[in-house]
């Protein structure tokens, strides 16, 4: 091995070891179902924070099809192995799409943040909706999870991500369900609102 090699591999271990975690425990949407990786909002947001030089390095935790149940299963080792300062959370969808009481939903992302803020990280959480088929009344409660634990826990959150997207055709999967290349951008741009004052 020549010096110079030796020198930089010495370099990117030093800055891999320095670089702050953020981790992303999500759904479908954040490990980007139907989409190649590297087109997905997670991938996204790290070229903003390679460009902005923060020095953060972010772990996708993100399991398509997963719950708030499956996230609270998952983020103890996830704290343990990633060592994160933030911890963006993704979740619920799901748990609606299947009709679980929205207090369920709640408690298991309240229990979530609670671990991730005892473990000395920031919490971002990012609000979800479903489609209108579930009536009006659980419609409602489930949103309205998302700013109530806002408000309670002190934390900043993310109104509806997919504002803007879900009802434009050309940003959709055929499904109707999951965002495509195309609205990825959109994501990784309201995500990163709420990011940047959490880096400081």
């Amino acid at each position: 091995m020549t010096r110079f090699l030796f020198a930089v591999i010495v370099s990117l271990m030093s800055m891999a070891a320095t670089a702050k975690s953020i981790v992303v425990l999500g759904d479908s949407i954040s490990a980007g179902y139907g989409i190649e990786v590297s087109q997905g909002w997670v991938t996204l947001l790290q070229q903003k924070l390679n460009e902005k030089d923060k020095g953060h390095i972010i772990h996708n935790e993100s399991i398509s099809g997963d719950t708030t149940a499956g996230g609270l299963a998952r983020i103890n080792q996830a704290l343990t192995l990633d060592k994160p300062d933030i911890v963006i959370i993704e979740l619920g969808a799901n748990d609606g799409l299947r009709g679980l009481p929205p207090e369920l939903i709640k408690s298991n992302l309240a229990e979530i943040a609670h671990r991730t803020q005892q473990a000395g990280a920031k919490v971002l959480l990012l609000s979800m909706k479903i489609p209108p088929n579930y009536g009006k009344r659980y419609i409602d409660l489930f949103y309205n999870i998302y700013p109530q634990l806002a408000t309670e826990l002190g934390v900043p959150y993310v109104p509806f991500i997919m504002e803007d997207v879900a009802l434009t055709k050309d940003m959709m999967q055929q499904d109707g369900l999951h965002p495509n290349a195309n609205g990825q951008p959109v994501i990784a741009d309201k995500v990163w609102r709420q990011l940047l004052p959490l880096l400081k």
